[in-house]
């Protein structure tokens, strides 16, 4: 009999930022490859969809079980529903968003990074605190009784090793993909929205308003360089919405753009002089791979997993300090071209390095 890997459909309630869309692009392959591995002894995977899920994907080979509990609060999903359906159908259990059952049936797991362990700092309010008590419950779980733990950089690992004193062999990392903004079509509707970006040369930010996104650093930079425009983009995640949000609002040579859809996005990133991302810290960061993919310049961090990911192929700023002339930096050669980076990071790539990772477990509990 097949051992049932069941992946947790908490993805599919969640607002689409990079975890949820690791999540969905990931499932999307896996699903393809497992068309292809139908001669072999190979895991059986299905999800379990929430009652509320905002939409449900459609697989040939990836089982959808709906559950006829709805999300209304995700640790009572998490630790509740999503284990007594792994244990009541003697499952390994699959998670893609820093979260898993508590205890021996936490499976395997996701630890895309360990932000509220090493940056308490940003967690101020007391939802912010709840959000934090709640994230480092499951890193401690995570840490102490998956199967696997999986992350998405070298920096990632490190942190989790340093912090939870995690063995290295526990800790697999699978990196992230750019492929989904290819099918995107572009949606210049945004200048018309906006007309103002489509008259001045402009620099784009995008990213969930929340601190470590670093909007201090661009309030900062349009406030010392105002024949600069600076076009933000970002839906703010509650109890996490930075301060300098007001101090943008107040620089004539800024403009918030609040939510945008992908496409208008990907119009966004293809006509800016350079995409900028400041943040000090990320486990991957995929905003910047989806500038590269449409051909806009980019100008990251030179902070936390950034260099490591993004190497010769972009420009770096100081997260911590604006003494820096941005367009000098863009008239500076590259190391490396950004097509050679592309390549070195997929979807697919990430789904063959599960599927192998899942069959290596299933031996090893056959053993």
């Amino acid at each position: 009999m097949q051992t049932l890997i069941l992946i947790n459909g908490n993805f599919l309630c969640r607002n689409l930022t990079g975890i949820e869309r690791y999540a969905w692009e990931v499932c999307r392959r896996l699903d393809k490859l497992l068309a292809t591995k139908t001669g072999e002894q190979s895991p059986r995977f299905a999800i379990l969809v929430p009652a509320n899920a905002k939409k449900v994907p459609r697989y040939e080979q990836i089982e959808l079980i709906r559950s006829p509990k709805a999300i209304k609060g995700f640790p009572f999903w998490d630790l509740g529903t999503f284990a007594r359906e792994c244990r009541r159908r003697h499952a390994l259990a699959f998670d893609f968003s820093n979260t898993a059952p508590l205890g021996k049936n936490c499976g395997i797991a996701f630890l895309h990074d360990i932000y509220a362990a090493d940056c308490p700092q940003d967690f101020v309010s007391f939802k912010d605190r709840l959000i934090r008590a709640y994230s480092m419950l499951n890193y401690a779980n995570i840490c102490r009784h998956a199967r696997k733990i999986i992350t998405v950089s070298a920096f990632s690992a490190r942190q989790i090793q340093k912090r939870y004193s995690v063995d290295a062999s526990r800790i697999t990392v699978i990196g992230n993909g750019w492929e989904h903004i290819t099918k995107v079509e572009e949606d210049d509707g945004i200048f018309a929205r906006f007309p103002r970006l489509a008259e001045e040369a402009y620099y784009f930010t995008l990213g969930s308003l929340s601190r470590r996104k670093n909007l201090a650093w661009i309030a900062r930079y349009a406030a010392s360089h105002p024949e600069g425009l600076f076009a933000v983009s970002g839906k703010a995640i509650s109890g996490l919405v930075p301060p300098e949000l007001d101090a943008l609002k107040s620089l004539a040579n800024v403009v918030l753009l609040g939510y945008v859809s992908d496409a208008e996005v990907k119009a966004l990133m293809r006509h800016c002089k350079a995409f900028v991302f400041p943040s000090y810290y990320e486990g991957f960061g995929i905003p910047p791979l989806e500038a590269l993919a449409v051909g806009a310049s980019a100008i990251v961090a030179n902070a936390a997993s950034l260099p490591e990911i993004y190497g010769g192929a972009v420009h770096y700023i100081d997260p911590h300090s604006t003494d820096c002339d941005m367009d000098a930096l863009l008239s500076e050669p590259l190391s490396e071209h950004p097509q050679d980076l592309l390549k070195r990071h997929s979807y697919a790539a990430a789904a063959e390095s599960i599927y192998k990772l899942c069959c290596e477990i299933l031996q090893s509990l056959i053993a």
